[in-house]
């Protein structure tokens, strides 16, 4: 029986290993909080990412490995590649962890990017502010996520407290200075690519953020196909040029008409969660097909779906368990501020369908600030 290693042991490690048990597979999950949640569903090994007596009893006990987020030390992915295959590979892991070198390599492989500046010093930060304009957002090159590590500076005059934020961490994760892209609309397209090379992609998702954090996606979004096809030849274009392996997803923002990168992960997605319900294959059975270099499922929707992150504390069950077309999503975790502690998908064969349930659990749960957006894409 084939072993997956995992190397981080939250809500996507342990999503992975639900799809992976219709596939006979075992699962050892890494992670160095003896708490996480995946080990509630897989065998754990409680250990930093450095530690290479924990990286060397967990190559020993894998066929393969991969990750359920970007910020597993490269050099950790590059030791154990050398010991069992890792998919995706270390280099993808590198480049999507530095912000610098994902922009650069949008910008190489003719993706359209906001203009951006690298941020080592005040003086630097200066002169990005002149040739990028305001706004703009300085963000740490390393460890962000979910809106954390940013700064929006909306004219000159916030440089200082800007710099105040972030500048002390320029030495060590490095920052970059990102043009503000006035977008209609934000739009991920969730992608996976096969030992083979054989690429394939969910439709289009439109998401909805809150404090940086995802609120809710839409899928398929109310796009058309130009705006498909443009979002799969990105994808297409960055997975070869990294010899991908596995789910990524591309964070893009529509700006008239035009699709513009804003992130990369190099992993399954919060906005692709809707697939497990919504799709004919979901995100994390895709992923594990192409580590293991099994053939590729289908990417096809069924019909509409709404994905709703529950963040903080876990709200009650029952108004979405009450439609016939609702699912319900319990990551484990213990309640905290800003914790994406679970979510619920809302699936449907129509649009006014699923309006019509998404408007009766938003009212139910009291979140009708949360579905309204998202209702009213619906009902354009």
């Amino acid at each position: 029986m084939t072993t997956v290693g995992i190397l981080g042991g939250g809500q996507l490690a342990r999503m992975m290993a639900l799809a992976g048990a219709p596939l006979g597979l075992r699962f050892l999950v890494l992670d160095a909080t003896p708490d996480a949640c995946a080990g509630q569903f897989a065998p754990m090994l409680e250990a930093d990412y450095r530690d290479q007596a924990g990286l060397a009893e967990f190559a020993g006990r894998v066929d393969v490995a991969t990750f359920d987020f970007e910020n597993v030390p490269a050099e950790s992915a590059r030791w154990l590649a050398e010991r069992v295959p890792v998919f995706p590979n270390p280099r993808a892991l590198a480049v999507a962890q530095d912000r610098l070198a994902e922009k650069t390599l949008f910008r190489e492989l003719g993706i359209p990017v906001p203009e951006f500046a690298t941020i080592d010093s005040r003086e630097q930060l200066d002169a990005a502010l002149a040739s990028v304009g305001t706004p703009c957002i300085l963000k740490t090159r390393r460890l962000g996520y979910d809106g954390k590590g940013q700064f929006r500076i909306k004219s000159p005059a916030d440089a200082d407290a800007a710099w105040q934020a972030l500048g002390p961490q320029a030495a060590s994760v490095g920052l970059i200075l990102e043009g503000f892209v006035a977008f209609q609309r934000e739009l991920s397209v969730v992608a996976v690519r096969g030992r083979d090379g054989e690429l394939q992609a969910w439709p289009l998702t439109e998401n909805w953020h809150d404090h940086g954090i995802l609120s809710a996606s839409l899928a398929p979004a109310q796009t058309d196909a130009a705006l498909q096809a443009q979002a799969l030849d990105a994808a297409r274009r960055v997975a070869e040029a990294l010899d991908y392996v596995g789910v990524f997803a591309l964070e893009l923002f529509l700006k008239d008409g035009v699709l513009v990168a804003n992130e990369m992960a190099p992993r399954v997605h919060n906005s692709g969660h809707w697939t497990i319900e919504g799709a004919e294959t979901s995100q994390f059975q895709n992923h594990l097909r192409a580590v293991l270099g099994l053939p590729l499922g289908s990417t096809r929707a069924l019909g509409h779906s709404v994905m709703l992150n529950w963040i903080g504390a876990m709200p009650a069950a029952a108004p979405v368990l009450a439609e016939a077309c609702g699912h319900w999503h319990d990551y484990g975790k213990s309640p905290r501020e800003g914790r994406k502690v679970g979510h619920a998908t809302l699936r449907a064969d129509s649009a006014s369908e699923l309006a019509g349930a998404l408007e009766r659990v938003g009212k139910a749960l009291g979140r009708e600030s949360q579905v309204a957006p998202v209702i009213a894409r619906l009902r354009d």
